[in-house]
């Protein structure tokens, strides 16, 4: 071709190789798949297992915290029972999807009780789901399918007294410089500073929920390293 000559190109020599490609075609559903595409979920329920911890005492306070729980009533009546001289032990357990917010509640109660020793035990809990046919079968029978899963599971032993420190998963209770603040320092209007301030307990604000449930998550990929899975594969 000469210098300064133009030559007409047809639209197929202008396309590239990327734009003659097609994508691959996805893999065909197995027949289990389809299968299953027909049941729906109708009921999840945990089998029942014992509290990783030993010598517990018989009344001991006991919080099972699912997916959908309300963290707000979970921890109304945690508290409640708490703040009793004669309860000493409070438990939080959770499984599946419900693993970070167990751990946003027991943040929250050492934030706001202080003092609390504490044991976090790992484990692998079993989920039972029973799924239905949606499809009609003869005679108006129903199918049930019963699934089994494995999913995390963490317990969490809060304690007023003090516990075996060499145990497996023990923490010591938080400085108690960071639970309470004094009346009449720089955090309070100068208006209403006073010659000789008094210690009060320092509450949670709603805004420091965000931070402990940043805090918790950090904890459950903790967890999600020493058990080698993805917490929330349970549904």
């Amino acid at each position: 071709m000469h210098p300064g000559h133009l030559e007409a190109v047809g639209p197929s020599s202008l396309a590239s190789p990327l734009q003659k490609m097609e994508p691959p075609a996805p893999d065909p559903p197995t027949a289990a798949q389809s299968r299953m595409e027909n049941f729906r979920k109708v009921k999840t329920s945990e089998e029942e297992s014992p509290l990783p911890f030993p010598d517990l005492p018989s009344g001991v306070v006991e919080m099972k915290v699912k997916e959908g729980s309300k963290i707000r009533n979970l921890m109304g009546f945690a508290m409640a029972r708490m703040e009793l001289e004669d309860t000493r032990q409070i438990v939080f357990s959770g499984c599946g999807r419900a693993v970070t917010k167990t751990v946003t509640c027991v943040e929250i109660m050492k934030r706001k009780l202080g003092g609390l020793h504490q044991v976090t035990k790992v484990q692998y809990k079993t989920l039972l789901e029973v799924w239905e046919n949606k499809d009609p079968q003869p005679e108006g029978q129903v199918e049930h399918l019963t699934v089994h899963k494995n999913v995390p599971s963490i317990c969490i032993l809060l304690s007023k007294d003090l516990l075996d420190t060499h145990q497996m998963g023990y923490q010591p209770p938080d400085p108690p410089d960071a639970l309470w603040v004094e009346e009449g320092g720089p955090q309070e209007d100068a208006s209403s500073c006073s010659p000789k301030g008094t210690k009060r307990r320092l509450m949670t604000p709603p805004c420091e929920e965000d931070s402990l449930s940043k805090k918790a998550q950090l904890q459950v990929q903790e967890i999600q390293e020493d058990l080698g899975t993805v917490v929330g594969c349970g549904h």
